[in-house]
């Protein structure tokens, strides 16, 4: 029996890496397709980009291991069922629940790990990648001056360039705006050629320009007949320097997104969801005693609003007042009234914010449980799938995995959506996908017992032909 597990396993374990990496490589080209704008033209070293893939891979092993499961489960067993094997260990007296124990062990402990991995790895890389996402994003793109173009990447200077020589360095017909003093074009530097050079330290930029004037607008005095002075000079060599310390990559401290929820385990959730619980009731109490002492209607003295419809008020609000004076009061109560409106509003959306982020640190901890439970409820849908269908390969194995995949993703999603919508629970929502499919998976697995022959053509031709017998007998004879 131990040769039998060790066969089962060996069978199961090279489609599943393979699969796996896979279905990652696939994931981790989309993140680089979709953030691709944002690396593109500005320097950005390999071994940042390699980082952030590195980061974004972790990220998305959550997505990736599911499928890998799911296909690989019918990969195996659709192998085993083609070259009849399964047909074999069946007459030998093994069941498919004992032919499956090696690989439920294992996926058991592939669960285990997923959950230690959404626990404590994955808001790791959550966060090393939003920080370093952040910063390639904020960066600026690399120096890049072309011909006949005013460029302004460098604060402070526009710069054009007549013409641009192939190895990038010698210039001609140099155009130079200083606006470092913020007082518009008032410094203007031309010069007939220049050679343009980096610093060692690449922290400067040196443009050596050659037989050119210096233009420079003077500040006015100030007073009556204020003067406007005008410096004009030539130079033969002149050196400029310009500093590029803002087109390096800034590295922004993670103290800054360590609180965002998706950056928190399973403890430090629970803690602030409390926190987040204990502020939002402390928040109710202080807006119920804000209504209710700091609101008021005026009459001879000042009196709180809910005591306005108390049975010894009515009718007194406007006894022994002339017109002005109920105008006024009519005035205030309308004043009083228009700014609780908007207090109440306020509060409102202070709720609303509130309850989203105290919901939002509820779904990522179900969160932790539910790719767990989905592995070996997907496991449960592929394994006996393949057993059925008996088609090894990645022809129809792949078809049946993606159409289940999509299945369970489309509910995650819209469970999870529902649950900010608060239409549903939080609990309801994010085990929608898992309470939907795992009927699907105990029925498979009782089909693919009893051999049942829902997978085969002649199967639905005979209900077919059953129907068209009892809708059409006239033909049928």
């Amino acid at each position: 029996m131990k040769k039998l597990h060790k066969l089962i396993l060996l069978t199961y374990i090279g489609p599943f890496v393979l699969t796996f990496f896979i279905t990652l490589f696939i994931l981790v080209m989309q993140f680089l397709w979709k953030y691709i704008d944002d690396m593109v033209g500005k320097g950005i070293e390999w071994y940042v980009i390699a980082e952030l893939l590195f980061y974004a891979t972790a990220n998305l092993v959550p997505l990736a291991l599911p499928l890998a499961i799911l296909l690989s489960s019918i990969m195996t067993f659709g192998n085993l069922g083609e070259h009849y094997e399964l047909v074999a260990l069946k007459s030998a007296g093994l069941s498919l629940q004992r032919i499956m124990f090696p690989l439920i062990i294992l996926i058991i402990f592939i669960s285990g790990s997923a959950f230690y991995f959404s626990n404590n790895i994955w808001p790791v890389a959550n966060l090393k990648m939003a920080t370093l996402l952040y910063d390639v994003r904020q960066k600026k793109p690399s120096l890049d001056i072309k011909e006949k173009v005013y460029y302004k990447g460098i604060e402070g200077y526009v710069i054009r360039i007549g013409k641009k020589e192939k190895d990038g360095e010698n210039l001609e017909d140099i155009t130079i705006y200083d606006h470092t003093a913020n007082r518009g074009n008032v410094k203007v530097v031309k010069a007939e050629k220049g050679k343009m050079q980096m610093s060692s330290d690449k922290r400067f930029l040196i443009l050596s320009l050659f037989n050119g004037r210096n233009y420079e607008e003077v500040k006015p005095s100030q007073g009556k007949g204020a003067s406007h002075p005008f410096f004009r000079s030539k130079f033969k060599e002149e050196k400029i320097r310009f500093d590029l310390s803002d087109f390096a990559m800034n590295h922004t401290d993670e103290e800054l997104f360590k609180d965002n929820y998706q950056m928190l385990n399973l403890s430090q959730l629970e803690d602030a969801v409390d926190t987040l619980q204990a502020k939002f009731t402390e928040r109710k109490v202080e807006f119920s005693k804000n209504i209710n002492d700091k609101f008021y209607f005026l009459n001879d003295s000042v009196i709180p609003a809910h005591a306005i419809l108390a049975d010894n008020q009515k009718g007194i609000f406007f006894e022994g007042k002339n017109p002005a004076e109920k105008f006024s009061n009519l005035e205030t109560a309308l004043n009083l009234t228009r700014n609780t409106k908007v207090y109440v509003s306020a509060l409102a959306n202070d709720f609303k914010s509130k309850q989203q982020s105290i919901t939002r640190h509820k779904i990522e901890w179900h969160r932790k449980f539910t790719l767990s439970i989905a592995c070996i409820v997907l496991f449960f849908i592929g394994a006996p799938l393949g057993a059925i269908i008996r088609k090894g390969g990645l022809g129809t194995p792949v078809v049946i995995s993606v159409l289940f995949f999509m299945i369970f993703h489309v509910l995650s999603i819209t469970g999870e959506k529902l649950v900010k919508e608060e239409s549903l629970s939080v609990s309801s929502g994010m085990w929608l996908a898992t309470i939907c499919l795992l009927p699907i998976g105990i029925f498979l697995t009782y089909k693919a017992t009893s051999d049942s022959p829902i997978m085969e053509m002649d199967t639905y031709k005979k209900i077919f032909d059953l129907i068209g017998n009892k809708l059409f007998p006239a033909k049928a004879e």
